[in-house]
């Protein structure tokens, strides 16, 4: 697991002071670039996000706070979980404003997928999240095999 922090700035922001989706998907895709390029230790990127869920505004001043952790590993890929809230730094009020769900890819040095170590699962937790993870994964390769 990690933890991203970023104050959110004027320029994170539209005309009404709330900072705009995609700054905030921004920052969930480095989060999870660092989780599961920490995981591998080789060069990742992002295959999919499988979804992004934005349940409260955030606005200029705000200290954005993403944490995320690896859910599943397959062969080549990984899904990793985010929880992003944000801190009113004057008040100190925490809230939830966000998930999302990045699927990441390793690659080896000439940009061909390669095995990812599998995850330990050390938690009662940790198997339950592994175990739902798996399924959006088979779900997710379903749903590509009925595209093509």
């Amino acid at each position: 697991m990690i933890v991203l922090t970023q104050v959110m700035l004027p320029q994170d922001t539209n005309s009404a002071g709330n900072v705009h989706g995609g700054t905030i998907m921004k920052l969930a895709d480095n989060a999870a670039f660092v989780v599961a390029s920490r995981h591998c230790r080789t060069n990742v990127v992002t295959a999919s996000v499988d979804r992004i869920d934005f349940l409260a505004p955030v606005y200029t001043g705000d200290l954005l706070i993403l944490h995320a952790r690896l859910n599943w590993t397959g062969h080549a890929s990984m899904e990793i979980g985010i929880k992003i809230d944000s801190e009113d730094l004057f008040s100190g009020t925490v809230r939830h404003v966000a998930t999302a769900l990045l699927t990441f890819v390793s690659l080896d040095e000439k940009g061909r997928p390669i095995q990812v170590p599998p995850l330990i699962l050390e938690s009662d937790e940790d198997r339950m999240i592994f175990e739902e993870a798996a399924q959006r994964a088979s779900i997710r390769q379903e749903t590509r095999e009925r595209e093509i």
